[in-house]
């Protein structure tokens, strides 16, 4: 049930009668026609721009169009008044049961209350975290990890077809490293004494992959030079760390569908066969590229090189594949892997980036159009930088990870809940501070504890009423009396729930996640605001004294509420609380 799909089919309807009727001329495209809350709730319940965007080419006053719209929609027996405001808005009041009815609905539907087709069923790939295999995931990668899981499961809800992927960055020299440095702690098992050079890892997460490694190929390696282990010690260490980072990610919540190997691109044809696809349609050439803008670096000197000509498809400046010593670039690997899941037959993709990949959006873009001549969207989300504090002030925890704040960290002092919804309380590309105090705070000043609460409080309000005999299982509160839902707060409540499919909607058509959150304190604050109302005002506590009926639809109200942020909690992957100690 979409409330607000229903009243824009209405106006649609009502503008359709009206080209019919000659006072609109035919060929107007209504998809532009919104209809959504009103900035204001004084206005009115629901607002639609239709008169504004429809008068230019209608080649009206928008006033004219918004004044007969008005007077058709009023015919409707929802529509309790239709106004118009200003230059030619319209602002509609709507019947009541309308509100009390999406009380029952979403009790009908339960979490899937607000599940959207709009998706139907396209094919998305999602990918997210990508670390370089080199160590434990940082406090960064956690809020990229959160981002990525929340927005598959929002896609998911939606209706898409998602795959949840990591792309494991182990063909590239930072591999290499990571062989040396756990080289040095294997020299460490066997007590030699080790010092790490500038570059290598030097973190004590290393230290039980050397003793595995020693036991796994005793004094083998001892003192014996890199022709000998380097190629052995690589991927023994690439799969240690990836262990690691699975099990970060699982005490995170998040669980991938698949992990594709860089390395698998090399030495198989991938990289060539996808750049001869470019070549094939004209846009990969021999030249030299122009100095970079500003100041000519020192050691620049014009080479010629295998270039992309992703000029033509966005970028600000073709750019290299393959170097002038006959190497790939970072970048060839990179448009083989995307090629890879074009041919995989996705409809769309979405990269999650760290804010420092924001240079390498627009090529990536160009080559995924390239590549599928325009046919597969690439949307690229950068998640900004998180500060960590604790009582305000800047805060560094262990050195474990040699020389920052690992996920892990994160999650042990403050839980997986907690740490999920409080990444998603800011847009991505937005900074966040993270207050290891704060967010574990019980106020309204920490969205987290304030959703977390308004769900136990529902959840002691059945409690409460099961205790007085009053059954309060959702079979019975459906058949409950909607109507004794009058009061202005009640009312309020159910307006915001009725928000609840739109905003899905809107989220999933966005890519952006922390709407939920957001609309989630929005809805939580509306319960506590009825809650608190009812200290005073006895008719709008939950469960009556000698009430049972009264009783089931205010319980009706309080359920419906808790069904939606369930379902809400479940798309950022956080458990709902039923009691808070």
């Amino acid at each position: 049930m979409n409330l607000f799909t229903e009243m824009r089919a209405l106006v649609i309807d009502a503008l359709t009668a009206m080209q019919a009727e000659g006072v609109l001329p035919e060929g107007l495209d209504f998809k532009n026609v919104a209809v959504e809350p009103p900035r204001d709730a004084l206005h009115g319940d629901m607002a639609t721009n239709a008169a504004m965007v429809l008068a230019k080419p209608a080649k009206m006053k928008p006033r004219d169009i918004a004044d007969v719209l008005a007077a058709k929609l009023a015919e409707d027996n929802r529509v309790v008044v239709a106004e118009v405001a200003g230059p030619g808005f319209l602002n509609m009041r709507l019947e009541a049961g309308l509100w009390q009815g999406v009380v029952k609905a979403a009790l009908e539907a339960g979490n899937d209350f607000g599940r959207s087709t709009m998706g139907a069923q396209k094919k998305v790939n999602v990918e997210y975290v990508s670390a370089n295999p080199t160590g434990p995931l940082h406090v960064g990668h956690t809020r990229g990890a959160v981002f990525g899981d929340a927005l598959a499961s929002l896609l998911d809800f939606t209706g898409h077809d998602v795959t949840r992927e990591y792309y494991i960055n182990d063909g590239g020299g930072q591999v290499d490293v990571l062989a040396r440095s756990v080289y040095l702690r294997y020299l460490e098992a066997h007590g030699q004494e080790v010092a790490f050079a500038d570059g290598t890892y030097p973190g004590d997460y290393l230290i039980p992959v050397g003793e595995a490694l020693k036991d796994k190929v005793g004094d083998a390696y001892v003192d014996k030079g890199e022709d000998v282990w380097l190629a052995e010690i690589r991927p023994f260490a690439t799969e240690a760390m990836m262990d690691l980072i699975r099990a970060d990610l699982k005490a995170l919540g998040v669980e991938m569908d698949v992990f594709f190997s860089e390395k698998s691109l090399y030495g198989t044809g991938r990289i060539e066969s996808a750049l001869k696809a470019l070549e094939d349609k004209g846009l990969i050439y021999e030249g030299v590229l122009e100095p970079p803008k500003g100041k000519k670096p020192e050691d620049w000197e014009p080479r010629e090189q295998t270039l992309f000509r992703s000029t033509d498809h966005g970028d600000d400046v073709d750019r290299p594949v393959k170097k002038s010593d006959g190497a790939w670039t970072y970048f060839a690997p990179d448009i083989a892997y995307h090629y890879d899941k074009v041919t995989r037959g996705f409809d769309e993709l979405i990269d999650v980036f760290g804010a420092d990949h924001g240079g390498y959006v627009k090529r990536m873009k160009a080559a995924v159009s390239a590549l599928s001549d325009g046919e597969v969207p690439l949307d690229v989300k950068l998640t900004q930088l998180v500060k960590l504090y604790k009582n305000g002030e800047p805060f560094k925890m262990s050195k474990r990870a040699g020389t920052f704040v690992t996920l892990r960290d994160v999650v042990d002092q403050v839980g997986s809940d907690v740490t999920r919804f409080v990444m998603l309380t800011r847009k991505n590309d937005a900074p966040l501070d993270f207050d290891f105090d704060k967010v574990l705070e019980q106020s309204k000043d920490n969205p987290v504890f304030y959703v977390q609460y308004a769900h136990a409080r529902v959840c002691s309000v059945v409690r409460k009423a099961e205790e007085a005999g009053i059954s309060a299982s959702d079979a019975d509160l459906i058949a409950a009396d909607f109507s004794k839902l009058d009061h202005e707060a009640e009312i309020a409540v159910a307006k915001k729930l009725a928000e609840w499919p739109r905003l899905v909607e809107i989220a999933g058509r966005t890519n952006e996640p922390h709407r939920v959150a957001f609309y989630l304190y929005e809805l939580a604050s509306e319960l506590h605001g009825l809650w608190t109302k009812g200290n005073d005002i006895t008719s709008l506590r939950f469960v009556q004294e000698g009430g049972a009926a009264t009783s089931q639809s205010k319980i009706a109200l309080a359920r419906a509420v808790a069904v939606v942020i369930s379902a809400g909690l479940g798309i950022l992957g956080v458990t709902p609380a039923q009691e808070m100690r």
